[in-house]
């Protein structure tokens, strides 16, 4: 590849002029002709792929367009030294994962605790709670409190009585700001 000392105006030129594409990596400039893409045919893969970044750039949009998610997403953007909108596309790709499921309090007795933890790149805003039986009739679900506030600990207080012997499936559902979820499901033998 041929190094060229540019003339300081060109040093300052980016994006296309004509067929030429100038793009800067690290102190350089590179110059570059303008790639041809008639005869690319894209795998529904790709087209996939494209649908979900179109659909982020989206999310991205309405935060941008809502005052007060903008604001989280700045004062989180400036704390990670992010761009604001890299970040909001970053969430929208990230779900948020169940790390643990504590079930030491929980003996089937109403206000039995269900302790959660619960993380995402950005923020958790909801965690759900079903309890089902072995045959998957509903026992209860509702939603866990996170205590304390921005913690990642999420506490669910059963509200129904379940007989000794029962085995509960309990499935977590953790969901974030973009809508995007992380599931866990464990089992108990009350």
């Amino acid at each position: 590849m041929a190094k060229v000392k540019l003339n300081p105006v060109l040093e300052q030129v980016r994006g296309q002029v004509g067929d030429l594409v100038f793009k800067r990596s690290g102190g350089d400039v590179i110059i570059a002709r303008k790639p041809d893409f008639s005869d690319r045919k894209l795998t529904e893969a790709q087209i996939a792929a494209q649908e979900r970044f179109r659909q982020a750039a989206l999310y991205g949009k309405l935060v941008m367009a809502d005052p007060d998610t903008k604001k989280l997403y700045e004062e989180a953007a400036r704390a990670k030294h992010q761009p604001m909108f890299s970040l909001t596309i970053a969430d929208f790709f990230n779900a948020p994962s169940v790390d643990e499921v504590d079930l030491r309090g929980y003996n089937g007795q109403v206000g039995n605790p269900i302790v959660v933890l619960a993380h995402d790149d950005f923020e958790v805003c909801a965690v759900h709670v079903a309890l089902n039986d072995a045959e998957g009739n509903s026992i209860e679900s509702g939603e866990a409190v996170e205590e304390p506030i921005k913690s990642g600990r999420w506490v669910y207080t059963a509200t129904t009585a379940v007989a000794a012997g029962t085995q509960v499936r309990i499935l977590i559902t953790a969901k974030d700001r973009p809508g995007s979820m992380g599931s866990s499901e464990t089992q108990k033998t009350l």
